[in-house]
């Protein structure tokens, strides 16, 4: 009976993953902004990206999650920046994005 339950489990959480689509541990999310969107329609496309991700590892990475095989990636770091709020005085978490140019033709839809 213990089989049957862990079956259950398992498929359940197959299904979970099937409905939210595949994902790789480098690309954190895509970054929407309004230069994204305007960039998006020409096929370059932005994400944000692990710290440690490179360029040969991301084009596998979004092979992989996407379908599409990039012409050319761009990797950019991101500053940490000190922001006030409220007389609270923090930092904002800096990170890597990614932009990736796609051939003509091809497309990323995102959910």
């Amino acid at each position: 009976m213990a089989t049957t339950k862990t079956k259950k489990n398992i498929s359940k959480n197959e299904e979970a993953v099937e409905k939210k689509g595949k994902t790789h541990p480098l690309i954190k999310g895509v970054r929407i902004t309004e230069k994204s969107a305007i960039d998006a329609e020409r096929g370059v496309y932005t994400f944000n990206v692990a710290t440690v991700a490179n360029k040969n590892e991301l084009k596998k990475a979004i092979n992989f999650v996407y379908g599409v095989t990039p012409e050319r990636i761009s990797i950019t770091q991101i500053a940490e920046k000190n922001v006030t709020r409220r007389g609270v005085t923090s930092k904002k978490q800096g990170g890597k994005k990614a932009v990736v140019h796609l051939k003509k033709g091809d497309k990323i839809t995102f959910a």
